[in-house]
């Protein structure tokens, strides 16, 4: 009786789906979670990354701190300066986050399908990770591309356009429609390695810490443990997207401002990164670092948090468990 009854259990978990089954309604709510969780972030961030973008990209303010810049822009242009940008911002990371996070859950369980079986997902989870995320930002990009050309011009030169609609409208016709994805390159080379940073190192802080613990205490943690260990990796996490995607990001700030040779865009890529220099091409890391770090651990709790409240299923975790 008790052969026959595990002979049982066995074959309910070899028949049992390697994934959850995501229904379409499932999808939409990872795309709205993904959507809200980025603008809200992005757009709460915007007077972080106005500074960080004048200091990339304006010889005057080139080494200073986050505080000091934001003093001088204050300064000379009111409150109302570090809020350039935020229509484009708001929107295109509307966009691009519904975008980035539906695909990862969605490329993820293709990932861990294509693997066969959940030993070799376990074993193969940084690849599925680090594919997971590289394919869906670059998907993602197509969406971000035209709207993060245009905020950065209105960034770079206030006066350029009134907001969102008459920037985007003003390149597209003075400079044609595909001078809005002349930075599609660089922002691939930005946001790619961005991803990554965010997804595969989220994940694997997360299994590091889990696996820290005992499965009692892992049984029993309390909603304030959660949020803690949600909040720290995610801000490492956003430590580590941030300095892989720095140099990228430096080089489409100068890409979307108008500096630069003419000719293709490989060439003026590695021509303005040989003219940057290292200390060029990180220049305003430091404030970048704390905005993606703010960004990526908040991103993480709101994602979680609206897929819960819509009634979608949770994702597909891969972790590796080792006894504490």
């Amino acid at each position: 009786m008790a052969a026959e009854k595990a002979k049982n259990v066995a074959k309910d978990v070899v028949n049992q789906p390697l994934t959850p089954n995501f229904t379409a309604k499932d999808y939409s709510s990872f795309f709205l979670a993904g959507a809200l969780c980025c603008t809200l972030s992005h757009g709460a961030m915007t007077p972080i990354d106005v500074v960080k973008t004048r200091i990339q990209i304006d010889p005057a303010m080139k080494g200073m701190s986050l505080l000091s810049g934001g003093r001088s822009i204050v300064a000379k242009e009111g409150v109302a300066g570090l809020l350039t940008g935020f229509g484009p911002t708001a929107v295109g990371y509307l966009l691009q986050g519904g975008a980035k996070f539906s695909l990862y859950d969605y490329f993820k369980k293709e990932l861990v399908e294509f693997s066969g079986s959940r030993e070799n997902a376990v074993k193969n989870r940084t690849a599925i990770y680090l594919g997971g995320a590289a394919i869906a930002e670059f998907f993602a990009d197509i969406l971000l591309t035209p709207l993060e050309a245009t905020r950065i011009r209105l960034v770079s030169n206030p006066k350029y356009a009134n907001g969102l609609v008459s920037g985007l409208t003003k390149i597209a016709t003075t400079e044609g429609v595909s001078s809005l994805y002349a930075g599609f390159l660089p922002i691939l080379l930005k946001q790619v390695p961005y991803a990554i940073g965010q997804f595969t190192v989220n994940e694997r802080c997360t299994e590091f810490i889990y696996n820290q613990m005992t499965p009692e205490t892992k049984a029993n943690l309390s909603p304030t443990s959660q949020f803690g260990i949600t909040l720290g990796s995610g801000i490492v996490a956003g430590f580590a997207a941030a300095i892989l995607s720095h140099p990228a990001d430096t080089i489409l700030s100068q890409i979307n401002k108008g500096h630069g040779p003419k000719g293709s865009m490989v060439y003026r890529l590695v021509t303005l990164g040989k003219e940057a220099g290292v200390t060029g091409l990180f220049a305003g890391l430091g404030p970048r670092m704390v905005m993606t770090a703010g960004l990526v651990a908040s991103q993480f709790l709101l994602y979680s948090n609206i897929k819960s409240a819509l009634g979608a299923k949770p994702g597909i975790e891969i972790h590796k468990e080792e006894a504490a």
